[in-house]
């Protein structure tokens, strides 16, 4: 008998393509969309046709209450906060996986799969997350704080493919999504422009002043949401040179420049969370991922008392924004996922 599996299905390439490699591996497949904002009904609708073309079931979940409760207040207040969060690393445990796997119970499914580009590693009884083939589309980092009782069940059929092997494959079977342009990267910001966004949904933001490297006044802003560590452009003064932002004084809504921009060789992680029994120990050398686009950088790792940790760098880098998820993975030859944390404020 064939193992149920269920599938999140956004009528996209990569997904539509994991169930064409899924069917053909001998698993009987249903998808589910799963709609999380206003503004998503052409993914509904892609889903839709994506599913009558392979000829499998569709369930629709309608989660824009739980999305906008966990996902975008908590967005818009980081921001409001001067601080730069990571909605996708917090939807994918908390929304996603947690309604995805809900509903592979209840329906009497054995297995879950989507289309991210990542491995599940089995060492031991233990399951961990690993990296993709596909480095340039590796999205570990995104799903990194997913457990063992979500790992023991996902299948990931795209983390030994290439983005470009994705498409040839779902142009040669005909899928009518093999050119469709990569899913944004905040699926409930259509326009792409989070500024603009949280303008629009959000309580006014005080505005107020942009203070120069000498530490004068040389411009105001209209809201500190606007800026983030280490941003170059769109500051909306001119000083004659390249500047960059170096603080946030949310309190005081202040925005501090610097003609250096500024980098650290020390990162510090509030409520790290190991990802399995015994997967990180004091002093251990390791890589880390401190932005959903950033290389891995190698690090020691210290394990704090307070329930924190800290990253040394084995060579200094932009500083992160305070929010930020800062991952953690091992030195092997395909890096697995370790554990992860929040990066503190490390403005200066």
């Amino acid at each position: 008998m064939n193992k149920k599996l269920l599938l999140a299905l956004s009528g996209g390439v990569d997904s539509s393509v994991s169930a064409e490699l899924l069917i053909k591996r001998g698993y009987f497949v249903s998808g589910v969309v799963m709609l999380m904002s206003d503004g998503q009904e052409k993914t509904a609708a892609l889903a839709r046709e994506a599913s009558r073309q392979l000829g499998i079931r569709l369930y629709e979940l309608d989660l824009r209450k739980e999305f906008k409760s966990t996902i975008i207040d908590y967005f818009i207040s980081e921001y409001l906060a001067g601080r730069t969060p990571s909605p996708c690393v917090k939807c994918n445990p908390e929304i996603k996986f947690k309604q995805l796997l809900s509903l592979a119970e209840s329906e009497g499914f054995d297995y879950i799969a989507t289309g991210h580009y990542a491995r599940v590693q089995r060492i031991g009884r233990a399951y961990r997350l690993a990296v993709a083939r596909d480095l340039s589309k590796d999205q570990s980092y995104m799903l990194a704080g997913l457990d063992g009782s979500v790992l023991s069940r996902l299948v990931l059929p795209l983390g030994e493919l290439t983005k470009s092997e994705v498409r040839e494959l779902a142009k040669s079977t005909g899928l009518s999504s093999w050119d469709a342009p990569d899913s944004q990267e905040n699926c409930f910001i259509p326009s792409g422009d989070y500024r603009e966004y949280i303008s629009q949904h959000a309580k006014a933001s005080p505005p107020g002043d942009i203070i120069s490297p000498e530490g004068s006044v040389c411009g105001r802003h209209s809201g500190i949401y606007s800026y983030t560590i280490g941003q170059r452009k769109g500051l909306g003064v001119a000083l004659g040179r390249p500047a960059f932002v170096s603080k946030i004084d949310p309190e005081n809504a202040l925005v501090y420049l610097s003609y250096d921009k500024k980098t650290t060789d020390r990162v510090r992680l509030q409520s790290f969370r190991e990802s399995y029994p015994g997967a990180v120990s004091q002093g251990m050398s390791c890589l880390c991922r401190l932005r959903s686009t950033g290389k891995l950088l190698k690090a020691k790792l210290s394990l704090l008392e307070e329930g924190g940790a800290e990253l040394l760098l084995d060579s200094p880098t932009p500083s992160v924004s305070s929010g930020q998820a800062g991952v953690v993975y091992s030195v092997d030859d395909i890096p697995a996922v370790l554990g992860m944390g929040t990066v503190e404020d490390i403005q200066s």
